[in-house]
């Protein structure tokens, strides 16, 4: 099941208090950026995280789910409609994630 578009733009209005949230769509699904890097996605209309440490730390009880057969597992943001929360939560994620892989320009 791919997930609505009025799911992504519900979960991106909650996190309008951050600047550079940004989406791609991928396949039907949505892969989320915080300043150009990969934080999450919506998968089946669930907002899914990296399992970084401080998202772990910061729910200590959530549910691991994998986004897609063959995938990692991420964790499941079940609580979207707190905005502060999600904000606080994408903020502190950045200096954990990885950065945007650079593409190797071919020479001929």
């Amino acid at each position: 099941m791919a997930s609505t578009k009025e799911y992504l733009d519900f979960v991106l209005e909650q996190l309008s208090e951050l600047d550079e949230v940004s989406f791609r769509a991928m396949m039907g699904e949505y892969i989320l950026y915080y300043r150009d890097r990969v934080f999450g996605g919506i998968y089946d209309d669930r907002l899914l995280v990296k399992p970084v440490p401080v998202a772990v730390k910061l729910m200590s009880d959530a549910s691991m789910e994998f986004p897609y057969d063959g995938a990692k597992e991420m964790i499941l943001v079940d609580d979207v409609d707190n905005r502060e929360f999600l904000c606080e939560l994408v903020e502190s994620m950045w200096e954990e994630l990885p950065e945007k892989k650079r593409k190797n320009s071919k020479k001929l």
